[in-house]
């Protein structure tokens, strides 16, 4: 398959962070994580939305974005994904413009219907009904971003009157608007009737549940049924990656920590079946071997995007799932390794080097008689002058 000339390369900040820690703390370093890829070059960050169970502690996506984008200066930042059903549509327009302004079109609207059971029962919205309200509550914030006339709307969980956004986007004609997808057909389908980008987040979870194909088809035959386009360069695969100097070194370094993720996050406070068995410390092996996770090498993540790219039939963007599964410095090497060795090899940036190194290889003996000539000219210049 064809893969864009410039592979979009982020991070999916959920975040997810094991109990026990200080979580001011880990916030903080949520943070300095974004700034360390801002520095590194990556392209994105989309950061999560979730209001129970421990592990995922950012509340607000907005309210982080804003404090991110003061410490950095080329990385977008998106909400990875806002849970449209907890919120007014009017709200959720507001403060995206908002952010817009602030970060100079650096941000990114991301949206699902929220993927917490226990989120919506808190709030007392029946999780059988957030895919429903999530496609009415994106219609309504589409047209607030790109219409100017009062905009009245009444369903049975809220109501606008005259509505109108005081501030227009600074993105023209929006900020790049993303649907979650996983396993439901829902959020391809809404991706395409609206024209939106895909992040799917089922990849390192699910991928015999995840038909990369079959979701990419649902959004392709969404948007042709209301005259939409999607775009394959848009389309982002989140998936879990740890990177090290070798194999077995980066397998060594994330063994406990992703066995901890799984079973503890997954299995145990989500009540997902475990698709492994045995110990903890095992179940890294498994997944990497099954191809949810990439753990290796940048050869071995280099090796997993083409795998992606067939699976797919075509994508755009990797999004690195964050998980605290290693020490930190080993982590941010992580990420440095993926900037380095990775990223090049998709976004076409060693062409020019790759290319002028060649030419000087072909034309090395003819140059290095240049060079001897030169210097031989240079000395019989200076013989005659004494």
């Amino acid at each position: 398959m064809a893969l864009p000339e410039r592979m979009k390369f982020g991070i999916f900040l959920a975040p997810f962070h094991r109990l026990g820690e200080n979580p001011t703390l880990a916030i903080e370093r949520d943070l300095e994580l974004v700034q360390w890829l801002d520095t590194l070059g990556f392209d994105e960050a989309w950061i999560g939305e979730h209001h129970s169970a421990g592990w995922e502690t950012i509340a607000s996506p907005d309210i982080f974005i804003g404090i991110a984008a003061e410490r950095t200066r080329h990385i977008k930042l998106g909400t990875g994904v806002i849970s449209l059903p907890y919120h007014h549509p009017l709200m959720v327009a507001n403060r995206m413009v908002l952010l817009d302004h602030m970060t100079r079109g650096r941000v990114m609207l991301g949206v699902g219907p929220g993927a917490l059971v226990s989120d919506a029962y808190m709030l007392g919205i029946e999780p059988t009904t957030q895919r429903e309200k999530m496609d009415e509550s994106l219609g309504v914030i589409v047209r607030l971003l790109t219409e100017t006339e009062p905009i009245s709307h009444e369903s049975s969980w809220f109501e606008l009157h005259d509505a109108v956004l005081h501030l227009q986007p600074y993105q023209r004609p929006h900020m790049p608007i993303a649907v979650a997808a996983a396993q439901s057909p829902s959020g391809p389908a809404l991706a395409g009737k609206h024209g939106a980008a895909m992040l799917s987040v089922s990849v390192p979870r699910d991928p015999g549940q995840s038909d990369l194909t079959y979701l990419w088809d649902i959004a392709e035959e969404s948007a042709a049924e209301h005259g939409k386009t999607v775009k394959r360069d848009e389309w982002r695969l989140v998936v879990p990656v740890h990177l090290a100097e070798s194999r077995k070194e980066a397998m060594e370094d994330a063994r406990m920590g992703a066995g901890y993720y799984q079973r503890e996050y997954f299995e145990e406070t989500l009540g997902m079946k475990s698709g492994t068995d045995g110990p903890v410390e095992k179940i890294i092996d498994n997944m990497v071997e099954g191809g949810q996770w990439v753990i290796g090498t940048p050869d071995d993540c280099i090796a997993a995007i083409k795998r992606f790219d067939e699976r797919s039939g075509g994508f755009g963007g990797l999004l690195v799932q964050t998980i605290d599964w290693a020490p930190r410095e080993k982590m941010l090497h992580s990420y440095e390794l993926l900037a380095r060795h990775v990223m090049p090899h998709f976004q076409s940036s060693l062409l020019g080097v790759t290319a002028s190194n060649q030419w000087s290889r072909d034309h090395a003996e003819e140059l290095m008689d240049f060079r001897v000539r030169s210097i031989d000219r240079a000395k019989q210049a200076w013989a005659e002058r004494r």
